[in-house]
């Protein structure tokens, strides 16, 4: 018999729902697996025990009284920590959010309370989610369930670890260049980065406000749809988000993929490719194949002007975005400035880390007047060319089939250059530039670390995507989560 841990979202909501479990049952065994296990994975930086405890019995309480509760009732989920709520920390895992409280939910946060699911608390990432390893956090370093020695990804790594290593059931992440599908492929996990603009970016920390976007992982495809039924939708509160109607994403789940034509583009396919990813790849190939699918070699030609699109783009954002964090507004402010130039300058300096000072930087350079046309006007033309690239791939294909990453989980020890870390993003970025949706799930093992592929859809198809997934893992068939993560 399966411990609580174990079982999945869909299988705690229904015995929940169904009074085989209780919810308090639920998050009490959940708290205490995250007791056994937290020291060493290291995936959340603060926790709401007794709240969660709370809400937990006030649900069950509900439910023993018959009245109606909504679509997660009971189900426990963790946050990333560049996300809103009342009275919680969010931080951002920066030092200058130190000590910082939400006075509001976001949205995706009232969301999950209005469909009465339990927030357990907020996971570690990098930095204003800026980084790929989640080594970029202030607070400390979180380790991949699969081998500790290696890194969780990131910028959402706290989330993919603690989905892997079974301490909660969904888990919100947000990814502005791969943030969810790079630590879910790290991770062995489920990861979904939305269409740009299907969840609303309300309450969300911005790094690079047209590129971010928040989706959930979990530990497979089912649990995907019942988050997105959750967190999907208009919004008053965010002008990007798209009045289309949401679908019931569930009802895409174990449908006939025959026929569906997948794009590979010869791109994302070069020399010198790492030979087991290559390997994973096209057995996965085979496995769609086999379900009916139509593999097609198709070209993304603008695919190589990608990273340095992305970087052009994404620092200048976050370099206006993170400017109102000056010492005056918000958290940290510096006890060594003698006036007030002096407390912007020591206040910044002393609390942004490196990398989030690297970015502003060079987003400040791209946007100076003399530098503006030659570099950031330029990206924006050619981030024109990379989504034409996607519009024109999906008149003959249903979707885009890439590796998420071309490597598995790196060393925590490795040296790494900027360029190196941002390269790790290659496979994932142009999906944010082009504002479609992505989806990673694991395929296969690497030297026992987990590879995951990634499936690119069209604008707002996530349906169709988890169609393919959840048909791909019943021919991938059982993918066990690592064992040996207790202290």
């Amino acid at each position: 018999m399966k411990e609580i841990y174990e079982l999945t979202a869909s299988e705690v909501r229904n015995k929940i729902l169904n009074k085989e479990l209780t919810s308090f049952e639920v998050v009490n065994a959940i708290f205490d697996r995250i007791e056994k296990t937290d020291e060493l994975i290291g995936s959340f930086v603060s926790l709401r025990k007794e709240k969660a405890l709370e809400e937990a019995k006030l649900i069950d309480e509900k439910i023993a009284r018959g009245e109606k509760v909504g679509y997660l009732a009971g189900v426990p989920v963790a946050i990333k920590d560049n996300m809103v709520s009342l009275n919680d920390p969010a931080t951002s895992c920066s030092k200058i959010l130190e000590g910082y409280e939400g006075i509001y939910d976001a949205t995706v946060v009232t969301k999950l309370k209005e469909a009465d699911a339990i927030i357990i608390g907020k996971t570690n990432m990098d930095e204003f989610a800026m980084g790929g390893s989640t080594k970029t956090s202030c607070y400390k370093l979180t380790k991949n369930p699969w081998d500790t020695s290696k890194v969780p990804g990131g910028s959402s790594g706290g989330a993919a670890s603690s989905i892997a290593a079974q301490q909660c059931f969904i888990s919100l992440g947000s990814d502005t260049g791969g943030s969810i599908r790079q630590p879910a492929s790290f991770c062995g996990v489920v990861g979904l980065k939305p269409t740009y603009g299907r969840v609303s970016r309300y309450g969300l920390m911005a790094f690079a406000s047209s590129l971010d976007q928040i989706g959930p992982l979990a530990k497979n495809v089912e649990d995907i749809a019942l988050a997105m039924n959750v967190i999907a939708g208009y919004d008053d509160y965010d002008a990007t988000v798209s009045k289309l109607e949401v679908p019931n994403y569930t009802e895409f789940l174990g449908k006939d993929i025959k026929g569906i034509k997948i794009g590979v583009p010869k791109e994302y396919f070069v020399d010198g490719m790492n030979e087991d990813i290559k390997r994973v790849m096209f057995e996965a190939l085979d496995k769609l194949k086999e379900l009916g699918a139509e593999i097609v070699d198709i070209s993304l030609p603008h695919t190589k002007y990608a990273l340095p699109t992305y970087y052009v783009l994404a620092p200048a954002e976050a370099s206006a975005n993170l400017a109102r964090f000056d010492g005056i507004r918000y958290g940290y402010r510096s006890k060594n400035a003698k006036d007030i130039n002096d407390l912007y300058v020591k206040s910044r300096s002393e609390g942004f880390g490196s990398e989030v000072k690297r970015r502003i930087m060079i987003g400040t350079y791209v946007l100076s007047a003399g530098f503006y046309d030659a570099y950031f006007k330029k990206a924006q033309k050619v981030r024109a060319l990379i989504k034409a690239d996607f519009d024109k791939a999906f008149e003959s294909v249903d979707m885009i089939f890439t590796p998420v990453a071309p490597s598995t989980a790196f060393s925590l020890d490795a040296v790494k250059t900027p360029l190196e870390l941002y390269l790790e993003d290659i496979f994932t970025l142009s999906a944010n530039l082009a504002g479609v949706p992505g989806l990673s799930i694991p395929a296969g093992l690497s030297n026992g670390l987990p590879v995951g592929m990634q499936l690119l859809g069209r604008y707002f198809e996530e349906g169709k995507l988890l169609s393919v997934g959840s048909a791909f893992e019943k021919i991938r068939g059982e993918w066990k989560l690592p064992e040996g993560v207790e202290k």
